[in-house]
């Protein structure tokens, strides 16, 4: 019997249990889903509607990572708000900033990845300037952490990122001294350890000075062919060293591989307030030996420079030793190399253990000369692609940040470690290289599609409206090349187009298509001229004024010349630019010289990708300064095109005229009128203050029909035509 009741109260006893454990986590799931509910309300500006709130809300987890040191972007970064185009808020800026730190939230506001709507932000960027939290800095900016609660979009710094160049204070230097919780934001952060970092979430800067220019920048210091390839120091390294604390192991131990010969590596103690205090028996002798030598001068007349850590794992050393053509020797155990998840630093730098110093001369002996060429090269391409400047510091992160937006394309490593860089290859232009200009030649291939090209022709003044008419005759001419694909007419004149009745008569095989160009808003300032037109079915563009008296051989020999070279510009109507010393401005002039930077796009063959970067790519001051005008587009496309080559355009035959004579008894040419010239000059100084450099190139190549002048006979000529054109 006592056995019974024993049994029936344990069975009591468990139902009990079970039905307070079941009715609580009801209870705590419903007192959930009300405070998510209560949550989700306050979140529905950062989720973009109640209509996304509500659906996120039903069919998504919430991001809870265990904690921010295991963040990733599926855990950490809510890449429902990233739609179309990277866009980046920039907050208003909040308390004092150092220098370095403008030129980075200048050249975001100032890109083409700036909103000013932060309900369509992909990306955040703190007004507060983070990037030395080093207390003894006078850049340190105090109350960081009170300032972030205040931020409205915070939210634990999701989408958020942080921008820092030194953490932590003496003795240690540790990364952790940032000085605020950065919750899930990014860290795109300088002197990054292996251990710290956090793969495919965090970023990896270099250090760079306060002087290192906002735009443009400096050129790399090594020429293509750098020949020979051993300079007369073998390996250099002229600096600082540090008599005691972290950072001095390495560079106290220099002076046993100084030889005075192939190996000039000299320290200093002359550094900090109480040097003479705290120097050792080798000081006032590396002192000596540190003055025979000039740092530039070593800089340039070495093959190899030793780039050792400092206080911290990062160095200036590494971004000067880069534009210098100096292979880079590292000696920094463990540091995250900067943009390491995209560049191959196998092909530009040379890694050396801190333990084993005294093997360093061995080891730069054993690289050959044909790899020292290869590396030197690829430092002069990072260094200009992605370092040059703060502007493609700031960029380069963000691309590789949208890269790993889950959707988003991806670029392989051909296009991060070799020209022009991924900074101008738009990944949704196409999902395979062939399609851009840049890597055919390389690859041992043709540009894909028909052989042929598509003519664009620009019309704003006026109709065909007779067989003598410019138009009539230009579209009649075209339409007989043996390379025509389609011909498309960007209808800009205020007055509707005529009916197809009225425009000339092409082959069967030669569509023609009318383009309504005020579908383009002109307040968008981008130029309708080259917009990337669906119509446009091949890689090659030839564009065309509608007064341009161009004939079908001109037209074939443009096009045979451009798939030799498809990454410029090739036409015929040539202008350069020069530096004014009266003025100390950019000017622009059409003289007929032997020189020119510029070949006028009113009668010239270009890759339509071009399309793509001009109205995709460029930042909006570009885009608004042209439309102010409404004159310079052609400019503007040529500093593109000679920004992503580094290259001159192409000039075809010395022909001095090839637009029509004006028909209206009266008019009068745009390009007599000396307000057109002034207007152009302007813009070319305004280009060159956006771009941070002037991009043109100046060149003397001039390419002719082979024998196309030679008194031979006709039948032995392929483009008879031209010899019929007037010079």
């Amino acid at each position: 019997m006592q056995a019974k009741k024993r049994y029936l109260l344990l069975v009591a006893s468990c139902a009990f249990l079970a039905c307070a454990y079941f009715g609580g986590y009801r209870a705590r799931g419903a007192g959930g889903r009300a405070s998510g509910e209560g949550a989700a309300g306050a979140r529905a500006f950062w989720r973009g509607g109640a209509e996304e709130e509500e659906r996120g809300r039903r069919r998504r987890p919430s991001l809870r990572p265990l904690s921010p040191a295991s963040c990733r972007m599926d855990t950490c970064f809510e890449a429902s708000k990233c739609r179309g185009e990277l866009a980046v808020y920039v907050y208003p800026s909040e308390g004092p900033a150092s220098p370095s730190y403008r030129k980075v939230l200048s050249a975001l506001r100032q890109s083409r990845y700036a909103t000013d709507d932060p309900s369509r932000a992909c990306l955040f960027v703190l007004g507060i300037d983070t990037l030395d939290r080093d207390p003894l800095s006078p850049d340190f900016v105090h109350n960081v952490p009170q300032r972030l609660q205040r931020l409205p979009f915070w939210n634990g710094g999701r989408n958020h990122v942080v921008f820092n160049l030194y953490s932590g204070t003496w003795p240690e230097y540790s990364e952790e001294g940032l000085g605020f919780d950065a919750g899930y934001a990014i860290l795109a952060r300088a002197s990054a350890s292996v251990s710290r970092f956090r793969p495919l979430f965090d970023i990896s800067l270099p250090l760079f000075h306060k002087q290192h220019p906002e735009k443009g920048g400096e050129p790399g210091a090594a020429v293509d062919n750098n020949f020979p390839a051993d300079k007369r120091y073998l390996l250099a390294f002229k600096g600082k060293r540090y008599v005691h604390g972290i950072g001095s192991e390495t560079r106290n131990s220099l002076w046993h591989l100084h030889n005075e010969r192939d190996l000039v590596l000299v320290t200093t103690c002359r550094h900090g307030k109480s040097w003479r205090n705290m120097k050792d028996e080798r000081c006032d002798e590396d002192n000596r030996e540190y003055d025979r030598y000039e740092y530039e001068v070593l800089l340039q007349n070495s093959t190899f420079c030793l780039v050792p850590r400092g206080r911290r794992l990062g160095s200036f050393r590494f971004l000067e030793v880069l534009q210098a053509g100096c292979v880079p020797v590292l000696l920094s155990n463990s540091w995250r190399l900067p943009f390491s998840s995209v560049i191959d630093w196998n092909k530009a730098v040379l890694w050396a253990d801190e333990r084993l110093l005294l093997q360093v001369p061995e080891l730069v002996r054993s690289v050959g000369a044909a790899r020292i060429l290869a590396m030197r090269q690829q430092t002069q391409l990072l260094w200009e692609q992605y370092f040059s400047s703060i502007e493609k510091i700031v960029f380069t992160t963000l691309e590789i940040i949208a890269e790993r937006i889950p959707g988003r394309a991806r670029r392989d490593a051909l296009a991060w470690n070799s020209a022009p860089g991924a900074l101008v290859t738009l990944p949704q232009y196409a999902d395979t290289r062939d399609a851009y200009p840049f890597w055919l030649e390389a690859m041992g291939t043709s540009p894909p599609g028909p052989n042929a090209f598509t003519a664009l022709i620009y019309c704003q003044l006026g109709a065909p409206t007779h067989p003598t008419s410019p138009l009539y005759r230009l579209i009649k001419n075209i339409s007989r090349s043996r390379y025509i694909h389609r011909i498309l007419i960007m209808w800009a004149n205020d007055r509707p187009p005529p009916p197809r009745s009225r425009w000339p008569s092409t082959p069967y095989s030669v569509p023609l298509d009318i383009i309504d160009a005020s579908v383009y808003s002109p307040g968008m300032g981008i130029s309708a001229r080259f917009q990337p037109h669906a119509l446009i079915e091949t890689a090659a563009v030839l564009q065309l004024d509608e007064d341009a008296s161009l004939t079908a051989d001109e037209a074939d020999f443009a096009y045979t010349v451009w798939k030799d070279f498809p990454d410029r510009i090739v036409g015929y109507p040539a202008r350069t630019h020069f530096w004014d010393d009266a003025k100390g401005a950019w000017g622009y002039t059409s003289r007929w010289t032997n020189e020119y930077s510029i070949v006028l796009t009113g009668a010239a063959v270009y890759h339509r990708y071009y399309h793509d970067l001009y109205t995709r790519w460029l930042p909006p001051l570009l885009h608004k300064a042209v439309a102010q005008t409404n004159n310079c587009e052609d400019i503007l496309m040529n500093c593109l095109v000679a920004h992503v080559t580094r290259r001159p355009p192409l000039k075809l035959t010395q022909r001095k005229q090839y637009k029509e004579p004006p028909q209206t008894a009266g008019a009068r040419s745009p390009w007599n009128d000396p307000d057109h010239f002034i207007q152009r000059q302007s813009c070319l100084n305004t280009f060159a203050a956006v771009f941070g450099y002037m991009p043109l190139v100046r060149s003397r190549v001039r390419l002719d029909p082979m024998l196309f002048k030679d008194p031979v006979s006709n039948l032995r000529k392929k483009y008879r035509q031209i010899e019929l054109v007037g010079s």
